[in-house]
């Protein structure tokens, strides 16, 4: 037996022995018929040194990534993004292959879904919880929702967004639902430095999901060394427009050192500043040098990192009517779509499984259904005239609550 198979073993009749101490005799039974993972979890973070267990990995350079997102270009690009998914429809509803019939309470939990959603907190809307997490997902890809129980089962849960830069992610953490995956640094010193969190109490949405880092990838991160370079750029132009930096350069050819002197001087003292019109006498024409100006190449490579067309960032020269639906459309499916995508897994599987225990739940975004309504109602239509589907399927597929009884509807309106 190798030392590294002794010592796990070692450590797994310890943490035994402590369960039995504290009276946990079922979960460390349960603990010791666990299975082994035999891969090393982000070895190549890991390495060349290992961390001490419970030892945290920093997310890098939130400060410059935020501060990159408050300038024109980076702020266009993730507007278009983040405000068109957090204006999108939603709906919780049954997942496929659950029914009324065999789900209990299904019309108690489905308001206690939708009040969670639409309250989220008590100074919150679901519109002000998503952007924050969604900001910090395409920025740096960290976007973070906490997620806490209240025991009332009309709202069972509240959620707050957190700051996803402040996140530290357990570079030990095995799996367990006990253990702490994730740590909040407070800026505090001392005893609440940071704030440890289970799996089940953080939401934390990761773009670009890889398996050397345990961070995600931020579109804003992927056009880091392009935004720089452009507002390097525009910087430089700045400094042009106010005259503390010139346009052009006159190139003499052939001139003397004498006349070269005589011609500063002479442009100094009579013509800068004065408005006058200069007159030359050389034997040779002089060249005006222009200094390079910016190119649109910078857009289009932003526009590139976060998966939009270049007309979403104001280049339109290459952009015609017949061109510009299908550039939308491209758009929707590239990124709008997986981000909104990504969005309605996080809150099935995190919120509605994993914190609450419901898994015939799920969130869905409407529109990612079908862009085009004369689409969608042609295609139910005929689903609906080949008995492929029924009318309360469709109903729930629009959004929509079950088709009341005829009686009913009668009795209502008959009544005082």
């Amino acid at each position: 037996m190798s030392l590294k198979d002794s010592m796990q073993q070692v450590v797994r009749r310890g943490r035994a022995a402590v369960g039995s101490w504290r009276g946990d005799v079922a979960e460390s039974v349960a603990a010791e018929a666990t299975a082994t993972r035999k891969t090393e979890a982000l070895p190549a973070v890991l390495g060349p040194w290992r961390p001490r267990t419970g030892e945290t990995l920093p997310k890098p350079s939130p400060a410059n990534l935020r501060k990159f997102a408050e300038t024109p270009v980076p702020r266009r690009a993730i507007n278009c993004i983040k405000d068109r998914i957090v204006a999108m429809d939603w709906q919780v509803r049954l997942k496929r292959g659950f029914t009324a019939d065999n789900t209990p309470d299904v019309a108690a939990r489905l308001s206690a879904l939708r009040l969670s959603l639409e309250q989220p907190n008590s100074a919150d809307s679901f519109r002000t919880l998503l952007e924050p997490a969604l900001e910090d997902a395409l920025v740096g890809g960290f976007g973070a929702i906490e997620m806490q129980l209240t025991g009332d089962p009309s709202q069972p849960v509240e959620l707050w967004p957190v700051d996803g830069a402040t996140i530290r992610v357990n570079a030990a953490w095995t799996g367990g639902a006990a253990d702490p995956r994730y740590a909040q640094a407070t800026g505090r010193v001392g005893p609440g430095a940071t704030v440890s969190l289970r799996d089940d109490e953080l939401m934390y949405i990761r773009l670009n999901p890889r398996s050397y880092t345990p961070f995600g990838l931020g579109r804003l991160e992927v056009a880091f060394e392009t935004v720089n370079t452009f507002l390097a750029a525009h910087r430089y132009a700045g400094r042009m427009a106010s005259n503390t930096v010139v346009q052009y350069a006159l190139w003499l050819n052939e001139a003397t050192p004498e006349q070269h002197e005589r011609l500063i001087r002479w442009w100094q003292d009579e013509i800068e500043g004065t408005g006058r019109v200069p007159v030359l006498s050389l034997e040779q024409k002089p060249e005006v040098l222009r200094f390079a100006a910016g190119t649109d190449a910078d857009l289009r490579m932003i526009a590139n990192a976060f998966d939009l067309p270049p007309m979403y960032l104001g280049l339109e020269n290459d952009v015609n009517k017949n061109t510009a639906g299908q550039m939308a459309d491209e758009a929707f499916r590239s990124v709008i779509g997986p981000t909104a995508k990504l969005i309605e897994e996080h809150f099935t599987r995190d919120l509605f499984a994993k914190k609450l225990g419901w898994n015939e739940f799920e969130f869905v975004f409407n529109d990612l259904e079908s862009r085009d309504e004369l689409v969608e109602l042609q295609i139910q239509t005929q689903l609906l005239q080949a008995g492929v589907l029924t009318v309360d399927e469709v109903r729930a597929m629009r959004g929509l609550g079950a088709k009341p009884e005829p009686g009913a509807a009668m009795m209502s309106a008959s009544s005082p």
